[in-house]
């Protein structure tokens, strides 16, 4: 009797534990499908003319990315301002058109400045994991006056690269209760396999005139807002076909001369070289230079340190920029 009443326990623990463990993968999966978000952006051979308008009739039969959640001041309730995405594409280009809405007022805008700080200007960003590795994306963002930023995120969203710099454009326009963007990526501009139809993705939304901060895909207030832990998905209607980063060649011509009036001597000097970046295949590049020269490098930016602290200043080299989170942390 005993032996049979142990025999029945044995079996009845085990029988809840395989329930439960099957109830909670359940209640998982059903939980995942829920809170993952998708947008299929649509291939498209008409024009878009970017004005920041966003009136094109192809733009209305985009689908949507809206629902954005609230990242701050709290991410238990949903934006308190609509914000919808749609994404078109075409051979050579990636459209994204943004509607937002805001209370009627001034923007914040603190600087007109290329690759601005989000913190002190109203903006959407936009994160694209192409590799959808969760480690490593491209970010572009547009503040309601049109101006861009853009950079390299690695270490899953922790570090930015806002030095890395591409040729691509945004046009916007504001009112009172909104503002529109309408953004133009080049696809030579970036890097993704070959045959691919999905990317990860996700635009978030810097509301400073209402010390808010939204985004797509839910993020708890325990990650970082750029994280890429939580994104969705990005699906195109056909599947992409090989990136193709063109070949870039930067020459450059130095003439030093200089005269000695007392002696009438004179010198003069030629220095040649440059820098050139060839595609190889999907995910590497080959970069090469020649006698190289950084007097044309953007210059460092001046400010007055009165701490006992070293300054760390970014690398503006653009030899040096491309796969620089691969070294940068070495020691």
């Amino acid at each position: 009797m005993t032996e049979n009443r142990i025999i029945y326990r044995w079996k009845y623990s085990r029988f809840r534990m395989i329930f439960s463990g099957l109830l909670i993968t359940v209640c998982g999966l059903s939980f995942g499908q829920s809170t993952s978000k998708q947008i299929t952006a649509k291939l498209i051979t008409d024009n878009i003319v970017l004005d920041g308008l966003m009136d094109e009739t192809i733009w209305q039969t985009a689908e949507v990315a809206g629902n954005f959640q609230q990242f701050f001041p709290s991410d238990q309730v949903e934006a308190q301002y609509t914000t919808e995405v749609r994404v078109l594409y075409s051979e050579t280009h990636l459209y994204v058109g943004i509607y937002a809405e805001k209370a009627p007022g001034d923007y914040v805008v603190s600087t007109l400045k290329r690759d601005f700080g989000a913190l002190t200007n109203d903006n959407i960003s936009l994160l694209f994991d192409t590799f959808s590795d969760g480690t490593t994306a491209y970010f572009f963002g547009v503040t309601p006056y049109g101006v861009l930023r853009e950079g390299l995120v690695s270490e899953g969203g922790a570090a930015f690269n806002n030095t890395w710099d591409i040729k691509w454009q945004a046009e916007a326009s504001r009112y009172d209760d909104h503002f529109v963007i309408e953004v133009a990526i080049p696809f030579t501009s970036l890097k993704f396999p070959e045959g691919t139809s999905t990317w990860r993705f996700r635009p978030y939304r810097w509301n400073n005139q209402s010390n808010q901060q939204d985004s797509w895909v839910k993020v708890p207030q325990q990650q970082l807002l750029s994280s890429l832990a939580d994104m969705g998905e990005l699906i195109f209607e056909k599947p992409l076909g090989e990136s193709r980063m063109p070949i870039a060649l930067i020459p450059y011509i130095n003439i030093l001369a200089d005269k000695n009036y007392g002696s009438d001597e004179s010198d003069t000097q030629f220095k040649t070289g440059g820098d050139a970046k060839i595609s190889i295949g999907n995910g590497m590049n080959l970069d090469l230079t020649l006698n190289p020269d950084f007097s044309n490098v953007e210059v460092d930016d001046i400010f007055t340190n009165l701490t006992r602290f070293e300054v760390r200043l970014p690398e503006k080299r653009q030899f040096f920029i491309d796969n620089s989170d691969l070294f940068e942390n070495f020691g």
